[in-house]
């Protein structure tokens, strides 16, 4: 998965759910002529003047996470493209289609079904000692993931934003995809693959941050759980075109084309962050989005009402007329991951985010990619794996606002963890091959939630400033995870599912030592996050 890789409070404390006005007796906040403009943080902005959900952001909110069924094409395709497609005996000497594989069987008494080129392996015979490569493959797309997720993270938050950075991965994802297509060999697709995942490493970040983002607080938790709808609607796709385009070469390119359309049909009509903006000192482009959303929601947006970082407004709300720009300047340009390190605060948080989002993704993207280990109709069996998604989804932010972050996370994953033990220990014929196909069913769908849930939960955890940076580092946790997957895959057997039951048993209790953040503000900056934990 994967897979940041956006935000989420639900909402404000109570000292910061009201319009932050300052009396008028304070000196300088009367309403006359020559007035300071009222002070307030974005937050509050959408939740008294412009609207947390209207048409704006609801077309935004659409658009925006039409590019996770753009990351689910790239990173499932190999699911199809990589499989083994069967193979049967030609008639010759030395050919027992009662045996498992092809290892013992003499050359060319045997035949792949559909030809060389319905699937990588069959193209390049990927099997008995070179069965490996297939593992290597996924796994190095994974790792690119990983790289990916990090740099673009970073990219998003600085100089290129969240719309730049997302318009990017899309152009290097639909180059690298229609290339893929015309891998002479191994070695080439090997690369080819690896480019791709480092692209496709920051489709899902930077398109949760710029669809959640400008959503109001008590609106954001359901929004940040809706996006992975997209993701898993892509998957169902994935699974129809690959059953109309069977041959690899011809579903790279197909599977690639929706980028491109995206890029053309999409893109003009996404704006950037006003949260970005903010932070990057671009006053003028943050309140010209703001006034855009009230607008287009029916609502109106008072000349004398200004925005300011959550740490300004706060003082503001005090009647402090010293506003700390120098400092909120130097913040907004060095804020990275070493900042997010350097606070105690946060630096547990992003150490318990790694380690719970390494284990999901272990399970998550394990058991995706274990399909072909079911010896099932692998088309229905992934149409299904994605169809389990969506109820976890729905649940999952049903209980969000009445449970809390922390429960789910943790609940979830000890689900997954049950049902994977369960599968384990069941065989791979007759009605034990159904029963473990179910179990799998059940832990993507515990899973499916915990991995929806995290990147909620993670952009709750840290403040604009760096939010891309942190969910960029868990995002690339998650990416280590998922290079794992495919060796832990073709071990075959049950021994898959029992690793994954005891990743999602750990990931579990990592999340009992992270933070409740329902009810919790939004913060802008490090300064705004540590004064309202110390609050």
């Amino acid at each position: 998965m994967a897979n940041s890789p956006g935000s989420n409070p639900i909402s404000h404390g109570s000292s910061l759910g009201a319009p932050l006005l300052v009396p008028s007796k304070e000196p300088g906040w009367d309403s006359g002529p020559g007035s300071e403009p009222q002070k307030v943080c974005i937050d509050d902005m959408l939740q008294n003047y412009c609207g947390e959900f209207g048409y704006w952001q609801l077309k935004h909110f659409v658009l925006t996470s039409l590019a996770w069924a753009l990351e689910a094409f790239h990173t499932m395709v190999m699911i199809f493209a990589d499989r083994d497609p069967g193979w049967r005996c030609v008639g010759g000497l030395g050919c027992d289609e009662k045996e498992s594989n092809v290892c013992g069987l003499e050359p060319g008494s045997w035949e792949w079904e559909g030809g060389p080129g319905s699937s990588t392996v069959a193209q390049w015979g990927l099997v008995c000692g070179q069965k490996y490569k297939v593992g290597l493959v996924q796994a190095l797309f994974f790792g690119g993931c990983m790289i990916g997720a990090g740099v673009f993270g970073h990219l998003s938050d600085s100089k290129l934003g969240r719309k730049g950075s997302l318009t990017a991965v899309c152009i290097l994802n639909a180059i690298f995809g229609c290339l893929t297509s015309l891998a002479p060999d191994y070695s080439t697709y090997l690369l080819l693959r690896f480019v791709t995942g480092f692209s496709t490493g920051g489709v899902g970040l930077c398109s949760f941050v710029l669809a959640t983002e400008p959503v109001g607080p008590t609106k954001r938790g359901v929004a940040g759980m809706s996006t992975f709808y997209f993701f898993s609607t892509g998957i169902a796709l994935l699974s129809g075109i690959a059953y109309i385009f069977p041959s690899w070469r011809a579903l790279y390119v197909a599977s690639s084309i929706p980028s491109i359309l995206f890029l053309v049909l999409v893109v003009p009509f996404i704006s950037e962050s006003p949260r970005w903006y903010l932070v990057r000192g671009k006053m003028n482009e943050a309140m010209k989005i703001m006034r855009t959303i009230a607008n287009a929601n029916g609502h109106h947006l008072p000349d004398g009402v200004s925005l300011a970082l959550d740490d300004e407004a706060n003082d503001a709300s005090n009647g402090n007329q010293i506003w700390k720009a120098a400092t909120v300047e130097k913040e907004a340009i060095s804020g990275s991951i070493v900042d997010v390190i350097r606070s105690p605060i946060t630096r547990i948080r992003l150490f318990l985010a790694v380690g719970i989002n390494f284990t999901c993704s272990v399970v998550y993207y394990g058991l995706s990619l274990n399909v072909v280990n079911l010896e099932t109709n692998l088309y229905l069996t992934v149409l299904l794996n994605a169809v389990a998604e969506m109820p976890a989804f729905t649940i999952t932010a049903v209980l969000l606002d009445k449970f809390g972050r922390k429960p789910l996370a943790i609940g979830t994953q000890w689900f997954s963890a049950i049902f994977c033990f369960m599968g384990s220990l069941t065989g791979n014929v007759g009605i034990s091959k159904v029963i473990r196909m179910c179990c799998g069913l059940l832990g993507i769908f515990g899973m499916a939630g915990t991995y929806n849930l995290l990147f909620i939960y993670t952009a709750e955890l840290f403040p604009t400033v760096v939010r891309n940076a942190a969910l960029g580092c868990a995002t690339q946790a998650a990416q280590m995870g998922a290079i794992l997957a495919p060796f832990v895959v073709i071990l075959g057997g049950g021994f898959p599912f029992l690793v994954f039951g005891v990743c999602g048993l750990i990931g579990g209790m990592l999340a009992s030592y992270l933070p409740e953040t329902l009810n919790k503000p939004l913060y802008d900056t490090m300064t705004g996050l540590e004064e309202g934990e110390l609050a």
